[in-house]
């Protein structure tokens, strides 16, 4: 395990020391290994102390994903539907029209920033402010027609949830995540001790401080200030939220997963990123996913991601990369490889196979090989359900699997992997075996069929 964390430490060395970071803080949760901590540099306050697990950092736009997280609850509670108009539920005198879903995805087509040159004055408008100005904010491109960031977007959805909740967006933010989460190092204002934010001189040593902002109406985008500790605990939680509320008392998992649902493509002729609802997503081959959010304010730069699925990755692993410089893009990229690297070098155990419960007797002689549109499928149980893959699916391929519908005889539905949400409906002679199936209406036979062998007399 030393040695483990000796190889996390020095990329995290690396990255400080090429890059020219003053202040580098990273964090590495998982659910089978005490929490991984790499601090290097100094604050850069006063007395420049050196850094620790509790030094807080600006987190920039890893706020969205908070802010999105409070969105899904009013979901999920009733108080607003993902297609709605935002006007519905907030009085607004330009572009109510826009929908909740297409705010929290980046694809309203709202301008990236309220009115006014906020980053030349570093002056971000109070929140009657920011709604008044709304009507001289311009709609760019029309809704649903690409992907767009916009900060006035999440601003909207930030002051949505304050409404709703009866309360200001931090208030609620408080109470209904940090604190159930035990996220106590995360707050709207820096606190004592915080590290410093720099622009570090291109062609010299010298670090200068950029000032301190605070961003008003702007705030459910980018104000939060955090440690690495409680951001790598916070991506595990978007990753794996059973491991870290299994109560779901925060949010449903099935809600996160809704969230990790890519709706579109950052680049449209490279792939290599998608966003979801107020989510980043980046893929990797073995059909692993890490999710989270990038955050930059001036003078900081964070990154923040969960990692999902492929061989070796662990329950509730998430990481955290905190920086104090304006300019280190390779901050971005220091998550995702530390969590490729622990789960290669540091996998997560194999649990052993153990003896299960029989499938029912209804469904024992239906299990095995069905062929359906000309390709193979194996149907099986296995852990208390139903289950369908394809012969020839890699290994990694999760199958789809199967719930009764209740009152309904013979009758499943599809509810993860391929055509979730479709029926299955098994068919039966006289005897009771069950000698064909329908599978989103496709027809499954026990052995190789044209479409025009099956006899429709038969039914």
């Amino acid at each position: 395990m030393t040695a483990e964390h000796d190889r996390l430490a020095r990329m995290v060395r690396r990255v400080q020391a090429q890059a020219r970071v003053p202040a580098l803080a990273a964090a590495l949760h998982r659910a089978d290994r005490p929490l991984w901590t790499c601090e290097v540099g100094g604050t850069g306050t006063g007395t420049d102390v050196d850094l620790g697990a509790g030094t807080r950092f600006r987190i920039g736009s890893v706020t969205k994903t908070f802010t999105s997280v409070l969105v899904m609850q009013c979901r999920d509670d009733g108080l607003l539907g993902l297609d709605d108009p935002i006007g519905r539920h907030l009085a607004l005198p330009a572009h109510g029209e826009l929908t909740v879903r297409r705010l929290l995805s980046h694809t309203a087509g709202l301008q990236r920033e309220p009115y006014g040159d906020v980053w030349d004055t570093l002056r971000a408008p109070g929140a009657d402010e920011l709604v008044a100005e709304l009507a001289r904010a311009e709609r760019v491109l029309p809704s649903g027609r690409r992907y767009h960031y916009s900060n006035l977007g999440m601003a909207l959805l930030g002051r949505l949830v304050g409404e709703l909740r009866g309360g200001s967006w931090a208030e609620v933010l408080t109470e209904r995540v940090l604190t159930p989460l035990g996220l106590a190092a995360t707050s709207v204002t820096p606190g004592p001790g915080a590290a410093t934010g720099f622009l570090v001189d291109a062609y010299s040593d010298e670090a200068h401080p950029e000032p301190p902002t605070d961003f008003g109406a702007i705030a459910p985008a980018a104000q939060l200030w955090s440690t690495a500790t409680d951001m790598a605990r916070w991506a595990a939680f978007l990753a794996d939220p059973v491991a870290l509320d299994p109560a779901g008392a925060v949010l449903a998992p099935a809600s996160l997963d809704e969230m990790r649902w890519p709706l579109t493509t950052t680049d449209e002729t490279l792939w290599a990123a998608g966003f979801g609802l107020g989510l980043i997503l980046v893929p990797y081959p073995d059909r692993v996913v890490h999710v989270g959010h990038d955050g930059a304010m001036p003078g900081f730069l964070a990154a923040v991601y969960g990692r999902r699925g492929g061989d070796g990755t662990a329950g509730a692993m998430g990481c955290a990369v905190l920086g104090s410089s304006g300019t280190a893009a390779e901050v971005f990229d220091l998550p995702h490889r530390l969590l490729a690297a622990s789960a290669e070098h540091d996998p997560a155990d194999v649990p052993p196979w153990r003896p299960g419960e029989p499938a029912p007797g209804s469904l024992r002689g239906m299990l095995g090989r069905w062929w359906g549109e000309g390709f193979e499928y194996v149907f099986s149980w296995h852990d208390g359900a139903l289950r369908a893959r394809g012969a020839d699916d890699p290994a990694g391929k999760p199958p789809a699997v199967f719930a009764p519908v209740p009152d309904a005889p013979d009758v499943f539905r599809t509810v993860t992997g391929r055509e979730v949400g479709e029926l299955l409906r098994l068919t039966r002679d006289e005897h009771g075996t069950v000698v064909r199936m329908h599978w989103a209406t496709y027809r499954f036979t026990r052995r190789q069929e044209a479409f025009d062998r099956y006899d429709f007399r038969a039914g």
